[in-house]
């Protein structure tokens, strides 16, 4: 499934790694009581993620929303409930009960615990109300629980791998990052949070992959910031006590965090020729901007619009049983949309003329 599309002026990629087609008429087949409950050409989607202080999450269920409205123009009626678990999983059970109770006919989840989503799959299964898993891939075996569970999101491995990237390519391309010029980079990282999957899988792999590229590293320290910008200024903050400049990378698993690592060094007191390079992985509106206004060196795009499209077309195809048998996934349940890498080079194709100031 690939395409192209302008949405809201933005480039809008929606590219779905061939895999293999959902053919078990199991997917496609629901009990007629079930069939009867719902009016047709009618879809009620419940939301739950977990925690709405997320840019990224916020950016992609704000184009979810306008993919479900589209739908309209050919006569499905949809309507989508939000709830935010505010990084409780106890909160987010509860949820995913009243979503059901109040009649939507499928749920999208972003997991507060990605192993802990037991509960939430026997109560949809009790139910007979499908799931899309997104952002925050469960466990393999979860996901097998139940032949109508999916998930959409993005292969983490990849968004590591071009994070290291991109800061091999300026440290090769640029003399200025190896400030004290020992032919090392002293660099910190600032982590999601401690023990999740995408956190530690991001941070190995773009340092994995600059030591690939030849770049000698020196590791000074990394800090868990919750992917928050504001926890990630004061995590920066007392790196900057410690290690003072001898810092010149950051590497961020996601913008904010890497934002709150710049908002460090504006009150720092540090002239901005003193600042180490800064890169960040989601591609939010503010993570381009930064990138834009040279604050980033660099940021991996996480496709939110095709994420989202494909979380719509999934969700109305589960409820009205039409058009899931043409979508293809990985492993029969799986929807990954692939990385890009953004550099002052190509910003400006991800970003509205307006907010570039062109």
């Amino acid at each position: 499934m690939t395409g192209l599309k302008m949405k809201n002026g933005k480039v809008k990629r929606f590219s779905v790694k061939i895999g293999l087609a959902v053919c078990a008429p199991a997917v496609l087949i629901c009990g007629c009581e079930k069939q009867q409950s719902i009016a047709e050409n009618k879809v009620h989607v419940g939301v739950t993620y977990y925690n709405q202080s997320d840019t990224f999450l916020n950016e992609l269920l704000e184009c979810f929303e306008e993919d479900l409205k589209d739908y309209q123009k050919s006569g499905i009626e949809t309507t989508v409930t939000i709830r935010d678990a505010a990084g409780a999983q106890r909160t987010q059970n509860d949820q995913v009960e009243e979503l059901i109770d109040a009649g939507c006919d499928v749920l999208c989840v972003n997991l507060v615990d990605r192993a802990d989503p037991s509960e939430i799959i026997d109560l949809a299964r009790d139910h007979d109300v499908p799931i899309v898993f997104f952002n925050r891939e469960p466990v393999a075996e979860d996901l097998l629980q139940w032949d109508k569970l999916y998930y959409v999101g993005a292969d983490a491995d990849q968004s590591g791998v071009f994070q290291g990237e991109l800061a091999s390519d300026l440290i090769k391309n640029d003399g200025t990052t190896d400030k004290n010029g020992d032919g090392k980079i002293q660099y910190v990282v600032l982590e999601g949070e401690a023990g999740h999957q995408d956190a530690i899988i991001r941070t190995e792999n773009a340092v994995e992959t600059m030591k690939n590229n030849g770049v000698q590293l020196e590791k000074l320290s990394y800090q868990i910031a919750n992917w928050n910008r504001a926890q990630a200024q004061n995590r920066m903050q007392q790196l900057i006590a410690q290690y003072g400049d001898r810092i010149e990378l950051v590497l961020a698993n996601n913008d904010d965090m890497a934002l709150g690592a710049v908002d460090a060094y504006e009150k720092s007191g540090y002239a901005k020729e003193e600042y180490p390079a800064f890169f960040g992985i989601d591609g939010t509106d503010v993570g381009l901007q930064a990138v834009v206004e040279g604050s980033f060196s660099g940021t991996v795009y996480n496709d939110k619009e095709g994420q989202a499209e494909a979380m719509a077309e999934l969700a109305v195809a589960l409820v009205t049983h039409d058009g899931l048998q043409n979508m293809e996934f990985e492993r029969g349940k799986y929807i990954y949309l692939p990385y890009e890498k953004i550099t002052s080079g190509n910003v400006k194709d991800f970003l509205d003329e307006t907010e570039t100031g062109s």
